[in-house]
């Protein structure tokens, strides 16, 4: 064993750990596993600047292959880890070679959910959104005048609909739940998000469901809806959230449950095996949750390349997340689940309000749209564990600054 470090996964968490143990001057092997044929790259622009053809891939890229070389980083590009033998410390890949490790990170990310084919989602003109692949296939089909169904309302399915918008197409959006973003924000903020998207000419239907996808010669073109409407579509993008690639350590017989668990140092059940970013279930307060932000993904990472490099602090999210939809940006600071009030505070320029989410009493986390302000202060409060009076938010003349004393 020559201490070689194995990392499994070419997306943010893989190259942040690659890239902070090399800052942190350890020197030990590494070899990054990436299954897709292109230099590691950053992700979020896809549904974003990538889709509406302001940023191309080469943009995107972390590092030039040159900075992998010149850091001593065995970069095995369009392959797979396809087993883990935990008694060996190796991994199988996908051209047959073994690789032994003295450690191995998990980097696995997460893949978007598919309509099942019973309802016509193996049809062509039926899109997800994961890689570059993806993105380019569906910027090709995003012609001005088309007419594209969104499914689901959370924010990648969100983002799509404005750059279809963009774009000149026609939209129509269903969500199956009562409201827009329900799992993932308050309804405050849903209301906002809203009536954003229905004044830029969104067709958004809520509490409704897709029964099935008609085809013709193999193409989509047309969805049932389960209010009875049936609609006349060029294209389907399918946004209704994205699972954990964790079948690897589930066949390793690592601890899983709705991803890879891992303590507070990133460790699965394995302590030669750790766990990092979109895949990983963490613990979060009393709570085991999985974080889904290129945030968390470069925090978690590099909080695992400090423990391999020797440090001993426990990993402790800070969660923060963004999204882009038209000229709108919604940052989010914190975590809202378990939330029992909220107060919504306007900004000081139109269009710029913020949601603020109390827990028993204590500030939670901030949702600001449009709100530079509010992001900032209400981030800086929740890391420091302060708590701002109600009143005090929710009226627009409060210097917010001030309240941080």
């Amino acid at each position: 064993m020559d201490n070689r470090l194995v990392i499994v996964g070419g997306g943010q968490a893989g190259f942040a750990l690659a890239a902070k143990l090399r800052a942190l001057k350890d020197m030990r092997p590494v070899t990054l596993v990436a299954d897709e044929a292109s230099l590691p790259y950053q992700r979020p622009p896809l549904s974003k600047k990538y889709l509406t053809g302001e940023l191309p891939l080469d943009r995107l890229t972390y590092r030039p292959h040159a900075w992998y070389d010149d850091n001593r980083i065995d970069l095995r590009l369009s392959t797979s880890v396809t087993a883990i033998d935990r008694d060996r410390r190796s991994v199988q890949l996908s051209d047959g070679a073994l690789l032994d490790y003295d450690a191995l990170v998990l980097a696995t990310g997460a893949a978007p959910r598919r309509l099942p084919a019973a309802v016509g989602g193996d049809l062509e003109g039926v899109f997800t959104l994961r890689d570059y692949r993806d993105a380019d296939r569906l910027g090709a089909a995003m012609q001005p005048g088309r007419t594209a169904l969104i499914v689901g309302g959370g924010y990648i399915g969100l983002e799509a609909a404005a750059v279809a918008r963009q774009r000149g197409l026609e939209v129509t959006l269903i969500e199956m739940a009562d409201r827009i973003l329900q799992r993932v924000a308050a309804s405050a903020t849903s209301d906002i998000v809203r009536d954003i998207h229905r004044a830029r000419g969104v067709t958004l239907l809520e509490g409704t469901g897709l029964r099935a996808l008609e085809g013709r010669d193999g193409r989509v073109v047309a969805a049932d809806l389960s209010d009875g409407r049936r609609i006349a579509v060029d294209l389907v993008i399918v946004g209704i959230g994205v699972a954990a690639n964790d079948g690897l350590a589930r066949r390793a017989g690592l601890d899983t449950g709705n991803g890879i668990v891992v303590d507070a140092f990133g460790r699965t059940s394995d302590p030669a095996i750790y766990a990092a970013g979109d895949c990983a279930v963490l613990p979060f307060g009393d709570m085991l949750i999985r974080l889904e932000s290129v945030q968390n993904a470069v925090d978690q990472a590099e909080a695992v390349a400090a423990i391999l490099a020797g440090a001993a602090a426990p990993y402790v999210p800070k969660p923060w997340f963004w999204s882009d939809q038209y000229d709108v940006k919604l940052q989010i600071a914190g975590f809202g689940l378990g939330h029992d009030e909220t107060v919504v505070r306007p900004g000081a320029r139109d269009g710029s309000v913020s949601v603020w989410y109390y827990r028993e009493g204590a500030l939670i986390a901030v949702d600001a749209i449009n709100d530079a302000k509010a992001y900032v202060v209400g981030k800086k409060m929740i890391e420091a564990g302060m708590t701002p009076p109600r009143a005090a938010i929710a009226d627009p003349a409060t210097d917010l600054k001030a309240l941080l004393g």
